[in-house]
């Protein structure tokens, strides 16, 4: 159960990540709300990162936790901000995603 927690808080890494992008491109009562949906994120995503390490290993479950939050922001980053693409990057977030795999693998 705890992995899935993991899950969830480094999907709400991405949304910190993602919100801050959005407070800088922004101004007025917008950036307000952007800033408060990174708050929020960061809350959700640090509380359930607390909860995941009960039971798994600190070191393992940092390293999942912001890998997800990498993969997931270079995602967004291509997908909804239209940041550059190229074979390199893909190649690394591969390599990224196959490490976080490995953690998840070999830990216990």
């Amino acid at each position: 159960m705890n992995w899935i927690i993991l899950i969830i808080a480094g999907l709400f890494e991405v949304g910190f990540a993602s919100c801050l992008g959005k407070v800088k491109d922004t101004s007025g009562n917008e950036m307000y709300w952007w800033f408060g949906g990174f708050l929020a994120c960061l809350t959700i995503s640090m509380l359930l990162l607390i909860k995941a390490t009960e039971t798994l290993p600190i070191g393992t479950a940092y390293a999942v936790w912001t890998g997800i939050g990498a993969v997931g922001t270079v995602l967004m980053g291509i997908f909804v901000f239209k940041d550059p693409i190229s074979f390199w990057r893909i190649f690394f977030i591969c390599t990224l995603i196959g490490s976080v795999i490995g953690l998840k693998a070999v830990s216990y």
